[in-house]
């Protein structure tokens, strides 16, 4: 069963980014706080949007996502930040039924497209979304600037 995340589903959904994190070998940089999670999603002018995936009355999947904007075509996208399935349940269809949830929002609302990010070595993750017939972006980079760097350029 795939759903909109109500603000009971916030300890799993952080635990979820917890187990995300440590799948790609970055646990060590999860910082969010339940607290933050609740506010973000639930606060008075939501930013970030989730869609949770069910098997057995229990959470063990979620889609994490916000707006985007395209200058070119002059509607919104969707911007998937994390999509993730519980190992063990994965092949079950959740992933594919969380996407097709987004594309159903993005559908339903005029948005042009919805986009992520994928690591470079993960390619079960890869050929699952190639198998939707989702494509890479090879032509763009990405960038980010954070931490120090991102201080500096700000208080220049």
């Amino acid at each position: 069963m795939i759903r909109t995340a109500t603000a009971d589903d916030v300890p799993a959904i952080r635990q979820l980014i917890r187990d995300l994190a440590e799948y790609e070998r970055a646990l060590h940089e999860v910082k969010v706080t339940e607290e933050q999670l609740r506010a973000g999603l639930f606060g008075d002018e939501p930013r970030v949007f989730a869609h949770v995936a069910e098997h057995e009355g229990r959470v063990v999947g979620f889609a994490m996502w916000f707006l985007t904007f395209s200058t070119w075509e002059g509607v919104h996208g969707i911007y998937l930040e994390d999509l993730y399935v519980d190992p063990g349940v994965r092949g079950h269809g959740y992933g594919k039924a969380l996407l097709t949830e987004l594309a159903r929002v993005a559908d339903e609302n005029g948005y042009a497209r919805v986009e992520w990010s994928v690591l470079k070595w993960n390619t079960p993750a890869i050929g699952f979304y190639e198998s939707l017939g989702a494509r890479p972006q090879d032509e763009w980079q990405v960038y980010r600037l954070t931490g120090d760097a991102l201080t500096k350029v700000a208080r220049a």
